[in-house]
C-alpha cells in the first residue's frame, strides 16, 4: 500500500468507500468548474476505475489526500501517465490535484504537490513532469508557477471531450534538474 506523510497531510492509495467520500467533497460546481462540470455516476465510476488501474499498473496515481489532524478527505494529488485526448505527448508523467473548496488557499495543494514532485523525480525516476490545466484556471496554473514549472505554449492543445474554453488546455513542465536546484 502506498502511504506518504507530509507535515499536515497523508497521501495514500484509494480504498473501499473513498470514491463516495471524494465525490461528496469535490464533485461540486465550484470544484468542477474548469473540469467539465459535476460528474454523473458513470463518469465517477470510470474515474475510480482509472485511478485504481493506474496505481496497480504504474505504482502511482492521483492519490487520496487526507488531513492528518482529523482524517478529513481533502481530494487528490499525485502522478499519472498523460492520456488525455488531444495531448501531443502521451505517456509522459503528469502531476495533478483536485481539492475540496474549503481546503483552497491553505497551502494544502502546494504541500501535496511538492511531495508528489519529490516522489516523481526520486522514487519514480522521472526526468520531467508535466501539468495540464484549462487556460482560465488561474489558481491551478498559479500553483504550477509557484512550484517552478514553466509554461510550454508549444504543447498547448484542445481536449475534444470539452467545448472551448474548458477544452483549451495549457501545459507547464518541470525537469528533475530544475526541481533539485530549487530545493537546494
Amino acid at each position: 500500500m502506498f502511504h506518504v506523510e507530509t507535515s499536515r497531510l497523508l497521501l495514500r492509495d484509494w480504498r473501499e468507500g473513498d470514491l463516495a467520500r471524494f465525490a461528496q467533497v469535490t464533485n461540486t460546481p465550484a470544484v468542477m468548474r474548469w473540469l467539465g462540470g459535476v460528474m454523473d455516476a458513470d463518469r465517477l465510476a470510470a474515474f475510480g476505475e482509472r485511478v485504481t488501474r493506474l496505481q496497480e499498473r504504474l505504482g502511482h496515481t492521483f492519490w487520496v489526500v487526507e488531513r492528518k489532524e482529523d482524517g478529513a478527505m481533502l481530494g487528490f494529488c499525485g502522478l499519472k501517465q498523460i492520456d488525455a485526448p488531444g495531448a501531443s505527448f502521451p505517456g509522459e508523467m503528469e502531476i495533478g490535484w483536485r481539492l475540496r473548496e474549503d481546503a483552497w488557499g491553505q497551502g494544502y495543494a502546494k504541500e501535496a504537490a511538492s511531495a508528489s514532485l519529490d516522489l516523481g523525480f526520486g522514487r519514480f525516476g522521472a526526468s520531467e513532469i508535466f501539468a495540464l490545466t484549462n487556460i482560465l484556471n488561474t489558481a491551478s496554473w498559479g500553483l504550477m508557477l509557484w512550484l517552478g514549472m514553466r509554461r510550454r505554449d508549444e504543447l498547448a492543445y484542445v481536449d475534444p471531450r470539452f467545448e472551448p474554453p474548458i477544452g483549451d488546455v495549457i501545459v507547464h513542465s518541470l525537469t528533475a534538474a530544475d526541481w533539485s536546484g530549487a530545493m537546494a
